[in-house]
């Protein structure tokens, strides 16, 4: 049976400030750990949400009872796939995310929401859920603890690490607002539509021009 996690976090900036340094994050003093950041895929639906996904490159030392399941090549190197979903009317976003490599060894699946403080508007809760398993026969257990003990402090950094970047976002550099990151991101979308557009009529042309069939 996984082990389950539930906490909540509070940040003392509005949702919106929250939205914006979310994207700015990496790197900070906290997350040393993040290695890399690509972005998969993004969209901005009919409904004003913004949808992305993420492969997170992440690196963690291992106890050395640990080493033992875990090739020596890759024994530090962790991917992990990161959705989001942020609602513009609700003022929510909401995260998933989960390793895609050693999952068999122990899987960490994390579901975050973001929302206004229910006490103080001006403020931002975070509701925090995690789940973590391993399929080791005879060491699930340790493994698990090990897991949940480790999730447990990536989260206190994590906090820091984002009012780290909220202080400096508020400092001299000017942040980009809720506004602007949306519209970018509808604008990538719409320039990701024309070149898809535009790249079937050229391969129409060819195919009404040539005997062979086209492979895209």
């Amino acid at each position: 049976m996984a082990k389950y996690f539930l906490g909540f976090s509070e940040l003392k900036s509005s949702w919106d400030q929250v939205f914006t340094a979310f994207w700015q994050r990496y790197p900070n003093p906290y997350s040393k750990h993040v290695l890399s950041e690509d972005i998969l895929y993004r969209e901005m639906t009919s409904d004003h949400k913004l949808l992305t996904r993420r492969l997170l490159t992440k690196t963690n030392r291992l106890p050395r009872w640990a080493e033992r399941f875990f090739p020596a090549n890759v024994a530090n190197a962790v991917y992990v796939i990161e959705d989001s979903i942020m609602d513009c009317h609700k003022k929510t976003l909401t995260t998933y995310t989960w390793n895609i490599n050693h999952s068999s060894i122990m899987s960490v699946e994390e579901r975050c929401k973001y929302c206004k403080h229910s006490e103080n508007r001006n403020w931002t809760e975070i509701k925090r859920e995690a789940w973590v398993s391993s399929k080791v026969f005879g060491f699930s257990r340790p493994i698990q603890e090990f897991g949940l003990a480790r999730f447990k402090s990536n989260v206190t950094k994590a906090v820091k690490g984002f009012e780290f970047i909220l202080a400096k976002m508020q400092g001299d550099t000017p942040a980009r607002t809720l506004v602007e990151t949306a519209k970018e991101a509808t604008e990538k979308a719409k320039e990701t539509a024309f070149a898809a557009k535009e790249k079937a009529k050229d391969l129409a042309n060819k195919a009404a021009t040539s005997k062979k069939k086209q492979f895209v």
